[in-house]
C-alpha cells in the first residue's frame, strides 16, 4: 500500500526550513541564503521515503508582517500549515522560545487540530546536550507535539529519522507526482527563483525585498539548448543601479551564477537574458503576487 501526502514545515525566517526540504528532497528546490525571508512563496518539493511519496511544502517564514508582500507571505505560511496532512514546527536550539516561537505555538492552536504536529529542533550542534534537554521539555509544556527530533539540517543529523517517521504518518493512497518529478513548481519559477537568490546572496541588506525576479520567456531550442528571459523589478532608480554594479559587474555575475545553477539542474546548455526595470509600485501590483505565487487579497489589512 502506497502513502503520499503533504508536510508543511513552519517557523520563524531562518529556521532552516528551506535547508531542510533541499536534503529531504535531495536536489535543490528551494531559495537558501542567510538573509532572513528569502522564502516567499510556498514551494513544495517531493521526496520518496519506501513506498511513501512525502510532498514537503515548504513556508515562508513567519513574522511580525508589516506590508502587504510580508501580510500574504505570512498567510501563505498558515495557509500551507492548514491544508497539510503533517506540520512540522522548526525551532533554532541556539534561539529558543523567541516571541516568534511563542506567537506560533498560538496559532498552532487553531490549525493544529485533527493533524499531527512534529517538533524539529534544527541547528543542534549550536547548544550543549542538556540546553536541548531543556528547551526540548520547555517546549513540548506548551504544546502537545506527536514527536520531538533533533536536527540538523545542514550537515543532515537527525533527518533520516525525521523523514522515516513522517512515511509512516501520511494517509493511504496512490502518488500525487511522477515518481522522477522532484518539485511541482513550474520551470519558470524556479529558474526565477534560482536568479533571485544570486541576487540577494550578492547584494547588501535591504534590496532584496524590494526586488522581483520573472521569467518573461522560455524558448526550446532546436540543439536542445533552452534561451531564457528574465525581468529584474525594483522599486526605485537608485536600486537599479545596484543591481546593475559599476560597468555591469554585479549583473553579469548573477547572470553567470545563475545560469550554471540553472544547466546543473537541467542537464543542459542555458542561455539567459536579464534586464532590470523600475516599477516603484510593484509592491502593490496584483499581477507580481500572481507570479510569486501569492495572493495578493491576503496583503490587505
Amino acid at each position: 500500500m502506497t502513502r503520499a501526502g503533504f508536510v508543511a514545515l513552519i517557523g520563524e525566517p531562518n529556521a532552516g526550513k528551506s535547508t531542510l526540504t533541499n536534503r529531504m528532497v535531495g536536489a535543490k528546490v528551494s531559495i537558501v541564503t542567510h538573509k532572513v525571508q528569502t522564502t516567499r512563496t510556498r514551494i513544495r518539493g517531493v521526496a520518496l521515503e519506501g513506498d511513501s511519496q512525502i510532498v514537503f511544502v515548504d513556508t515562508p517564514g513567519l513574522f511580525r508582517p508589516r506590508r502587504r508582500l510580508d501580510r500574504a507571505m505570512v498567510a501563505a505560511a498558515w495557509g500551507g500549515a492548514a491544508d497539510a496532512d503533517v506540520v512540522v514546527l522548526m525551532v533554532e536550539a541556539h534561539r529558543g522560545v523567541t516571541e516568534g516561537v511563542e506567537r506560533i505555538l498560538e496559532g498552532l492552536e487553531d490549525i493544529g487540530q485533527g493533524r499531527k504536529v512534529a517538533l524539529a529542533i534544527n541547528k543542534i550542534d549550536m547548544v550543549k546536550s542538556e540546553k536541548l534537554l531543556g528547551l526540548a521539555q520547555d517546549l513540548n509544556g506548551r504544546y502537545s507535539f506527536a514527536e520531538t527530533f533533533m536536527i540538523s539540517a545542514e550537515k543532515g543529523h537527525g533527518a533520516d529519522d525525521l523523514r522515516k517517521w513522517l512515511a509512516k504518518e501520511l494517509p493511504e493512497g496512490p502518488w500525487l507526482y511522477p515518481e522522477d518529478q522532484i518539485a511541482d513548481l513550474p520551470m519558470r519559477m524556479i529558474a526565477a527563483e534560482m536568479t533571485r537568490e544570486k541576487l540577494t546572496l550578492r547584494l547588501h541588506q535591504e534590496l532584496p525585498y524590494q526586488l522581483t525576479v520573472e521569467t518573461e520567456n522560455w524558448e526550446e531550442r532546436k540543439d536542445g539548448s533552452a534561451r531564457v528571459d528574465q525581468m529584474i523589478y525594483v522599486a526605485r532608480d537608485g536600486h537599479k543601479g545596484i543591481v546593475l554594479g559599476k560597468k555591469g559587474e554585479t549583473i553579469k555575475a548573477v547572470s553567470k551564477a545563475a545560469r550554471e545553477e540553472l544547466q546543473e539542474f537541467l542537464g543542459r546548455k542555458v542561455h539567459l537574458f536579464l534586464q532590470v526595470k523600475v516599477r516603484p509600485n510593484w509592491l502593490e501590483e496584483s499581477e507580481r503576487y500572481s507570479e510569486m505565487g501569492l495572493d495578493f487579497k491576503d496583503g490587505n489589512t
